[in-house]
């Protein structure tokens, strides 16, 4: 698994968003980027308010706790997450991940 990294007392995790998915999912590692699929088009932001929904929900985080920072209009994104430290994100997505049996 790849870290995610801390800046500003906040965790920031890279992300590769696949909009127009036919399920909304943390599908799993690509390379050193955690791969969010999300049903939303990339259109008026609403693929990027559709990973910070699916991020929070498996991060178990209010909504508000997760935002895009970078990348808003690419598939490459940098999503700051507030209210957990490194190893509690890295933890969470572990498990999340292994409860799919990726």
């Amino acid at each position: 698994m790849h870290s995610p990294s801390a800046t500003e007392g906040c965790v920031e995790v890279a992300v590769r968003a696949q909009p127009k998915a036919s399920r909304n999912a943390v599908v799993g590692w690509l390379g050193p980027r955690l791969k969010v699929a999300v049903a939303a088009a990339p259109t008026g932001g609403k693929a990027n308010r559709a990973v910070e929904e699916v991020l929070a929900d498996a991060l178990g985080v209010r909504r508000s706790a997760v935002a895009v920072v970078a990348g808003h209009a690419s598939r490459d994104k940098a999503v700051r997450i507030t209210g957990l430290a490194p190893a509690e994100v890295r933890q969470r997505l572990s498990k999340l991940l292994a409860e799919k049996g990726k």
